[in-house]
C-alpha cells in the first residue's frame, strides 16, 4: 500500500519528507504539483484557530469564546458594561449627583427669594419647572450606568426623552414670554391678554405630552429590551440595552432638536430687547450648547462601541443639561446671592435705558 508504513503497533503515515509539522495555530496549504506530503503552514485567519498540528483546516470558536493571540486557543470572553465599580462609571455618577445638588440649591435659592424682581421676572412657575426637570436630567444619567435590565432599559430613554422635552419646551416657553412681556409694554398692545402663565404652562404641557405620546408609541411597538452584543468588541460580551427600534429612538432624538432649534431661533431673534428682557440673550448661548452638544452626539455615538457608547450618552446628557444650568440660571443666582443690591424694581427699570 503506497504512503503507508506497517509498524508492530499499525498502520501509520509517514512524516512529510518535504515540510515539517504545522504548529497550532497554523493550517496545511497543499503545495500544487508536489507530493500529497508537501504542503505550506499558513497562520490560521484572524478569528479562527488550530489546536492540533498537521490541522488541514482552522476553525471558529464558539460565540462565549474568542481566539488567543497565537490563534491556538479558544478563551472565555468576559462580560463587560459601564459599572459603578470602575472609574468612568464612578465619576460619571459623581458628576451627575453634583450636577443635580447644585440644580437642587439653586431651586431653593430661588424659592426662598421668589418675591424678589429677578425670580418674578419670567414667570417663576416657568423656572421652577425647568430647574425639577434639569434636576430629574441629571439623576437619570443614573440609570444609564449598571448592568442592563427591563426595568432600567425601558425607563432609561423614557425618562430621559420625556424629562429632557420638558426641559427644552420650558426654555421655549421662557423664550416666548419674554417676546410676549415687551411687546405687551407697547400702548394699546393687544398682546397683553397672552401675557401670563396659562399660555406658557400650556407650551410646556403641550410639547412634553407630544413626546410622551412619542414614547408611549416606541414602547407598544418596539421597546428597548436587555441584550448582549458578542460582536462588536473583541474578547467581550457587551451587556447593552438594545433600542428595539431605532427608528424610533432618533424620532425622540429628532423631537428634541425640533424644540431646541425652535427655542433658538426665537431667542436670537429676540436677543436685542431692551436689557431687563435680556434673558433671550442668555437662551440663546444655552440653547446653541445644547444644540453642539447633541449634533456630536449623533456621530461619536455611532463612532464607538460597546460601554463607551452608554458613556457618549450620559456625557452628552450631563454637558448639555449643564449648558442649560450654567447660562440661564448661573447669572441670576450670582445676583441674588452676591449682588443682592442689583435685585430690585429700580436697578431693572434703569437698565431699560
Amino acid at each position: 500500500m503506497p504512503g503507508i508504513y506497517i509498524t508492530s503497533s499499525g498502520m501509520t503515515q509517514p512524516l512529510s519528507i518535504c515540510t515539517e509539522s504545522c504548529q497550532p495555530g497554523y493550517s496545511k496549504k497543499m503545495k500544487e504539483g508536489e507530493p500529497f506530503c508537501c504542503y505550506n503552514c499558513i497562520p490560521c485567519p484572524v478569528g479562527k484557530i488550530s489546536d492540533e498540528k498537521d490541522m488541514n483546516d482552522c476553525y471558529t470558536c464558539t460565540d462565549e469564546n474568542y481566539p488567543n493571540k497565537n490563534r491556538d486557543l479558544c478563551i472565555p470572553k468576559e462580560t463587560s458594561f459601564l459599572s459603578y465599580e470602575e472609574l468612568l462609571g464612578t465619576s460619571l455618577a459623581l458628576f451627575a449627583l453634583s450636577f443635580a445638588l447644585v440644580t437642587a440649591l439653586m431651586l431653593k435659592t430661588f424659592v426662598k427669594h421668589h418675591n424678589t424682581p429677578i425670580v418674578k421676572a419670567n414667570n417663576r412657575g416657568l423656572t421652577y419647572t425647568l430647574l425639577l426637570s434639569l434636576l430629574l436630567c441629571f439623576l437619570c444619567a443614573l440609570l444609564f450606568i449598571g448592568q442592563p435590565k427591563k426595568g432600567t432599559c425601558i425607563l432609561r430613554q423614557t425618562t430621559f426623552a420625556i424629562t429632557f422635552s420638558m426641559a427644552v419646551s420650558s426654555v421655549l416657553a421662557k423664550t416666548i414670554t419674554v417676546v410676549l412681556a415687551f411687546l405687551a409694554t407697547k400702548p394699546g398692545s393687544k398682546m397683553r391678554k397672552w401675557v401670563g402663565k396659562r399660555p406658557a404652562s400650556s407650551i410646556v404641557l403641550c410639547c412634553s405630552l407630544i413626546q410622551a405620546g412619542i414614547c408611549a408609541v416606541w414602547l407598544a411597538t418596539s421597546p428597548p429590551f436587555p441584550d448582549a452584543d458578542i460582536y462588536s468588541v473583541t474578547g467581550e460580551i457587551v451587556l447593552e440595552c438594545n433600542e428595539g427600534s431605532s427608528t424610533m429612538f432618533y424620532c425622540v432624538l429628532g423631537y428634541m432638536g425640533f424644540l431646541a432649534g425652535i427655542s433658538f431661533m426665537v431667542a436670537f431673534l429676540a436677543r436685542k430687547l431692551p436689557d431687563s428682557f435680556n434673558e433671550a440673550r442668555f437662551i440663546t448661548f444655552s440653547m446653541l450648547v445644547f444644540c453642539s452638544v447633541w449634533l456630536s452626539f449623533v456621530p461619536t455615538y455611532l463612532s464607538t462601541k460597546g460601554k463607551y457608547m452608554v458613556a457618549v450618552e450620559i456625557f452628552s446628557i450631563l454637558a448639555s443639561s449643564a449648558g442649560l444650568l450654567g447660562c440661564i440660571f448661573v447669572p441670576k443666582c450670582y445676583i441674588i446671592v452676591l449682588k443682592p443690591e442689583l435685585n430690585n424694581r429700580e436697578q431693572l427699570v434703569l437698565r431699560t435705558h
